[in-house]
């Protein structure tokens, strides 16, 4: 009776501790939805492993970190985050934007050829908004080839459901409330040089140019959708 108690208690304890681990750590990297050598040529498979399993990894470690001066991180999603991240210092700002920002990155991407086109809705919008798909591919690469040092450069959807081109900042994006032009986000470029540099060194244009092959514009559609009100 008492080696059956030690035990129910030995039990429940390991459950507490486990209890405790996952609450400790409410933020974790999902694994990439293709295989680390599969945007290759555009990205290289060794660029891919440690962007993401190094540098998302740290974002992700180092904002777990953060829930213990800000609890109510645990208990939001990443989007309520990001709207209300002028209450928070800039760990929180640098790595729940950095996680956000590639939980997107690497969804909105796809294989060369498996990325489908854009639907006729949002044709219909890249039209009405930029005239055609090269004119906001054009917009949107010189976006990304004038963001000085790191960043990102966005395609959003504003209050008005009018497509617009922007970049941010090291790791910030446009659904934070501390950004000059807010909005949705359904497509994004990481230009930051951990993203493209073992392959492409210095030519940050190259990298963009490229990049449009592996737009998963199905993933697009969808948060196009989404986003409409």
């Amino acid at each position: 009776m008492m080696l059956k108690t030690a035990k129910s208690l030995l039990l429940a304890t390991l459950f507490s501790v486990s209890t405790l681990a996952t609450a400790a750590e409410p933020f974790t990297l999902a694994p990439l939805p293709y295989a680390a050598d599969a945007l290759a040529p555009v990205i290289d498979k060794a660029t891919m492993q440690i962007h993401h399993g190094k540098h998302h990894q740290a974002y992700v470690n180092n904002l777990n970190g953060q829930v213990a001066t800000f609890p109510d991180l645990a208990q939001l999603p990443l989007e309520a985050i990001m709207s209300r991240m002028s209450r928070y210092n800039d760990a929180v700002r640098n790595n729940a934007g950095g996680h956000y920002n590639h939980q997107l990155f690497w969804q909105i991407m796809a294989p060369a050829g498996q990325g489908g086109e854009p639907s006729t809705e949002l044709q219909k919008a890249i039209e009405r908004d930029f005239g055609s798909l090269v004119a906001l591919q054009n917009a949107f690469n010189q976006a990304a080839a004038t963001r000085f040092g790191s960043g990102w450069a966005w395609l959003i959807l504003d209050e008005n459901n009018k497509l617009v081109v922007t970049s941010t900042a090291n790791q910030d994006n446009p659904l934070m409330d501390v950004v000059d032009v807010q909005g949705t986000p359904i497509l994004a470029l990481d230009v930051w040089e951990h993203a493209y540099y073992l392959q492409y060194q210095n030519k940050r244009g190259d990298y963009a140019t490229a990049w449009w092959k592996l737009v998963n514009w199905q993933k697009v559609n969808e948060l196009h959708r989404s986003a409409l009100n």
